[in-house]
C-alpha cells in the first residue's frame, strides 16, 4: 500500500511540473499582485511626480516648494502607513544605504543640543533645524524607492519617466537659451544669476543633466537596449549632453566625462572576463571598439555643440577663469573653509552653518557672503565635522560595493540600470568637487533615487522561463509533502516585515 501511494504521489508531481505556464501564475508575480495595493500604486506615483515637479518648481529651492515638497514626502507616509494597513505589516527596507542617512540626522540633532547652559552646539540653529527637515525628506523619498519600486515593470516605468522627461527639459533648456537666456519661463528675470530651464542656476541644471543622461547611456553601453531602439538612445543621450555643455558649467563638463570614460572602463572589463575562454586578441579588439566608441561620442558631442552655436561653453572651458565671473575665487573660499575645519574637527559647525560661520574667518573682511563652500566634500567636513565626513564616506562606499554587486544580475535591463544609475551619482559626485549641486533639493531628491535604483534587490529582476518552471515544480513538490506553502522567488515575499536585501 505505501509502494503504491509512493507511485501516485511521484506521478503527480510529474504530472503538475509539465503544466502549461497559464496554470499555475509565476511565485514572483503572486507575491507583488499582493503587494501592490492602492495606496501603494499611489505612493509609487507620487514619487515619480515629486521628480517632474520638484525640478519643474525652480529646482525646489523656493520657501513655497520646500513647503510641498515636505508635503509630498508626509503624503507618502500617510499612503505607506495605508499600504500597511492593507497589507496587516509595514514594509521596511534593509537597504544599508539608508542607515549613513539617518546618521547625519542624529549628527543634527545632537548639534542642536544645549551646551554650557543655553547655547547649542550648531553656530546656526534655524538653519541646522531646516537642513534636518530636508535631510528627514529627502530619506523618506529614498526608502519609499527601495520599498515601492518592487516589481520589473515599476523600475522600467521609474527608468523610462526620468529619461523621458530628461530629454523633454533638455529641449526645453535649449529652446529657452535660444529665444529667452535671461528669462525663465521667458517671464523671470534674474540679473544676479545665470539661469538655465527651470533652474536658477546653470550648474544645477548641469548636474540634473548628469543624472538623466546616465540613464540611457549607460543601458547603452551595458548592452541592454534593443538593436532597433539604440539610435533612438543615443539621440536622446546625446541631447541631453548638448545641452548640459552649453550650461558653460565647467563642473558638468568633466562629469559628463568622467561618466563615459566609467562606463566605458568597466563595461570593457566585464566583458573581458566573461570572454577569457577566446584570445586575446579578441579582447583587446572589443577594449579598442570601446575606445573608439567613447571617441566618436566625444567628437559627435563636440560636434553638436559647434553646430548649435556653442562656442563659447567651449572656450569657456579652454579658457583661465576671468575676474567677472561670479564663480571665481574658489580657492580662497576652499583656504577659508579649511582654516573652519582645523578649529571645529569633529562635530562641526552645524548643519548649514556655512553662511553664518565663514564671515568669522575671511580674512578679505566680508568681501564675500558667501553661502556654500562650492566643494560639498569640505563643506561637510565644515558642517558635520570628521563624523559626518565618515558617514558620506560610509554612504559613497556602500553605494559602490552595493552597484557594482547588483550591477552583476543575468537581467539585462537590470545590470544596465544599475550601471547607469551608478554613473549618473558618480557625475555628480565629481562635480561635487566644484560646485554645490547637491544643495538644490530637486538634484538631491534625484541622486537618492538613482542610488536606490542602483541598489534595488532581485524583486526588479526578470526570471528567466526556465528559472520559473524549476520554482513553479519545488513549489508543486512542498505542496504535495503536506508542509506550508511558500511562494519562490528572488525577491522577499510581500507579507513579511521587512524587505531583505539580497
Amino acid at each position: 500500500m505505501t509502494t503504491s501511494l509512493s507511485s501516485v504521489e511521484t506521478s503527480l508531481v510529474t504530472a503538475e511540473a509539465t503544466l502549461p505556464a497559464v496554470a499555475t501564475p509565476a511565485p514572483e508575480s503572486r507575491s507583488h499582485r499582493v503587494a501592490h495595493t492602492l495606496p501603494s500604486r499611489f505612493a509609487f506615483l507620487m514619487i515619480c511626480i515629486a521628480i517632474v515637479m520638484s525640478a519643474l518648481a525652480f529646482g525646489t529651492v523656493h520657501y513655497w516648494a520646500l513647503a510641498l515638497f515636505n508635503l509630498g514626502a508626509l503624503g507618502i507616509i500617510i499612503l505607506w502607513m495605508l499600504d500597511a494597513w492593507r497589507l496587516g505589516n509595514l514594509r521596511i527596507s534593509r537597504n544599508l544605504l539608508q542607515l549613513p542617512l539617518i546618521g547625519v540626522l542624529i549628527l543634527g540633532v545632537i548639534q542642536l543640543l544645549p551646551v554650557w547652559g543655553t547655547t547649542a552646539l550648531s553656530l546656526d540653529p534655524y538653519s541646522t533645524r531646516l537642513v534636518l527637515v530636508q535631510l528627514a525628506t529627502l530619506l523618506v523619498y529614498f526608502a519609499a524607492t527601495l520599498v515601492f519600486v518592487d516589481t520589473p515593470h515599476r523600475l522600467r516605468l521609474l527608468v523610462r519617466t526620468i529619461m523621458i522627461f530628461g530629454f523633454l527639459l533638455a529641449i526645453f533648456g535649449l529652446t529657452q537659451l535660444f529665444t529667452s537666456p535671461t528669462r525663465i519661463y521667458w517671464i523671470r528675470e534674474l540679473p544676479q544669476s545665470t539661469a538655465f530651464g527651470p533652474f536658477i542656476n546653470r550648474h544645477h541644471f548641469a548636474g540634473y543633466m548628469e543624472l538623466t543622461l546616465a540613464l540611457p547611456l549607460g543601458l547603452l553601453f551595458a548592452g541592454a537596449v534593443d538593436k532597433d531602439k539604440r539610435l533612438l538612445y543615443v539621440f536622446i543621450a546625446g541631447l541631453m549632453a548638448i545641452a548640459l555643455v552649453l550650461t558653460t558649467s565647467r563642473g558638468g563638463i568633466i562629469s559628463l566625462v568622467a561618466e563615459i570614460v566609467f562606463l566605458a572602463i568597466i563595461t570593457a572589463i566585464w566583458r573581458s572576463q566573461r570572454e577569457r575562454h577566446r584570445k586575446k586578441t579578441s579582447r583587446l579588439k572589443r577594449i579598442a571598439g570601446r575606445v573608439g566608441m567613447v571617441t566618436a561620442l566625444l567628437i559627435g558631442l563636440f560636434l553638436g555643440v559647434l553646430l548649435l552655436g556653442g562656442e563659447f561653453s567651449i572656450n569657456r572651458f579652454i579658457d583661465s577663469v576671468n575676474t567677472d565671473d561670479p564663480t571665481t575665487g574658489r580657492a580662497h573660499f576652499w583656504s577659508v573653509t579649511v582654516d573652519i575645519i582645523k578649529h571645529h574637527p569633529y562635530l562641526g559647525t552645524g548643519l548649514g552653518a556655512f553662511g553664518v560661520i565663514y564671515t568669522r574667518y575671511d580674512s578679505r573682511n566680508g568681501m564675500f557672503r558667501l553661502e556654500q563652500a562650492h566643494n560639498d566634500y569640505l563643506q561637510v567636513l565644515s558642517d558635520a565635522g570628521i563624523i559626518g565626513g565618515i558617514l558620506a564616506l560610509t554612504f559613497v562606499v556602500l553605494l559602490f560595493y552595493t552597484a557594482v554587486k547588483r550591477a552583476k544580475s543575468k537581467d539585462d535591463f537590470r545590470r544596465g540600470v544599475a550601471l547607469a544609475a551608478l554613473s549618473g551619482c558618480l557625475g555628480v559626485l565629481v562635480h561635487s568637487f566644484f560646485d554645490f549641486t547637491l544643495h538644490t533639493p530637486a538634484n538631491a531628491l534625484l541622486f537618492v533615487v538613482c542610488a536606490a535604483l542602483a541598489t534595488l534587490n532581485g524583486r526588479v529582476e526578470k526570471v528567466s522561463m526556465r528559472r520559473r518552471r524549476k520554482s513553479r515544480a519545488e513549489t508543486h513538490i512542498v505542496s504535495i509533502e503536506g508542509t506550508e506553502h511558500q511562494p519562490i522567488s528572488d525577491g522577499t515575499p510581500s507579507l513579511v516585515p521587512t524587505t531583505k536585501e539580497s
